[in-house]
């Protein structure tokens, strides 16, 4: 299943990290990165390792938000949690899709040496936290089946470049971000898999919340990040199809079947072709997912 919800948690609170697995994220990252000071990686990695030893209490996955790959850390991250099996890795500041075949090796390796097997660990590449990334968000069509996903980020770009920031005084996406959310989108769809949303900042502004997570449904993201357990249920909401959708998505479907091989139907006086099914299976296998 893609999970809906993803919910970052620093890997260095122990008593925060057993509230994320109890909020109902289909997914929990445990942040080795930034959210955890450079002194205390080496004691969030023990706790990453044993958290990872014993199954949790909720069908929440397991992933893990490793150091960037070039630094020493993203090494020490993966010898203290890769031998034991999270679901994933979340790989932050991928510049192309070679970062993601570097990560990789590293993984097959790892795996290899102990045993399980390979290629079970999956890899969500964190696709425009860099410049260069920008340039490079097509490239993930070659990413191999490890990779789970893309998804993006409106913090590092904006610094990297120089500007004061992703949001304009309205809240909105400067012109690079737009740019960067909306290459995510078509690089996932290009590499054949689902794009994720990045983070809300505003925990607290629930309506603000929903209305992002709308907009990123509506334009192709079939996910999102998220800061606060009480981000959770929201995006969980608006990343399930409404029972309405399943309906009209069952009666597209069944018009299809009935039409004797008809590329073009006639329904509720509209018109329908080939897209209109395609969107209407999605629909379906989303509905399906979410059931778990």
């Amino acid at each position: 299943m893609t999970p809906r919800s993803w919910l970052f948690v620093p890997g260095d609170r122990p008593e925060m990290i057993a509230k994320a697995f109890g909020s109902g994220a289909d997914a929990v990252i445990v942040d080795l990165e930034d959210a955890v000071l450079p002194q205390n990686k080496p004691e969030a990695r023990k706790l990453v390792a044993e958290l990872a030893k014993d199954p949790q209490p909720t069908p929440a996955q397991l992933w893990v938000r490793i150091n960037p790959l070039p630094s020493q850390d993203a090494l020490r991250d993966l010898a203290a949690v890769v031998l034991l099996g999270p679901a994933g890795i979340v790989l932050p500041k991928a510049e192309s899709v070679q970062t993601v075949l570097q990560l990789d090796h590293y993984l097959s390796a790892l795996e290899a040496a102990t045993g399980r097997p390979i290629g079970e660990i999956q890899i969500l590449p964190i696709a425009t936290e860099t410049p260069r990334s920008i340039f490079e968000l097509g490239s993930y069509i070659a990413g191999g089946p490890r990779l789970a996903g893309l998804t993006w980020g409106a913090e590092d770009l904006p610094v990297a470049v120089g500007a004061a920031s992703g949001r304009d005084e309205q809240g909105d996406f400067t012109p690079l971000c737009e740019l960067a959310r909306s290459l995510c989108i078509a690089g996932a769809a290009a590499a054949g898999v689902p794009a994720i949303d990045t983070i809300y900042p505003a925990f607290k502004d629930a309506e603000g919340l929903r209305t992002n997570a709308e907009r990123g449904r509506r334009d192709g993201f079939q996910g999102m990040l998220a800061i606060h357990p009480a981000q959770v249920p929201i995006i969980n909401g608006v990343f399930t199809p409404s029972a309405a959708e399943v309906e009209n998505a069952e009666r597209v479907v069944a018009a299809f079947d009935a039409s004797a091989g008809h590329g073009t139907i006639a329904l509720d006086g509209k018109m329908l072709d080939a897209p209109h099914l395609k969107q209407a299976k999605r629909i379906l296998a989303s509905w399906e997912r979410s059931k778990g």
